[in-house]
């Protein structure tokens, strides 16, 4: 996926953040909360083989996101899950940071 195309989808993901060969996206939600969230994303993630990194802290989640299985770099894999993780964010009603 060439600069552009990652520009015009990070546009379709407007909370997310790209670093490096990765995409970052953080929710604010309590500890608990944020791991009922975490298990939601982790059944999808499942169904469509494609895992995020997860990071849980006592007030918010960060996900990262990036391809494996093709050295690491972005795929539109990569902003099909932010979207989808978006969706999960805000059924439970966790705020973007």
């Amino acid at each position: 996926m060439g600069e552009v195309e990652i520009a015009t989808y990070l546009e379709d993901v407007p909370t997310w953040r790209r670093v490096g060969d990765s995409i970052t996206g953080a929710f604010r939600i309590r500890y608990h909360g944020g791991v009922a969230m975490i298990v939601h994303v982790a059944d999808v993630e499942r169904l469509i083989s494609h895992h995020a990194d997860i990071d849980l802290r006592w007030d918010h989640v960060r996900f990262t996101i990036t391809t494996h299985d093709v050295g690491h770099k972005l795929t539109l894999k990569d902003f099909d899950l932010a979207k989808r993780i978006n969706a999960i964010a805000a059924a439970h009603e966790a705020e973007p940071v």
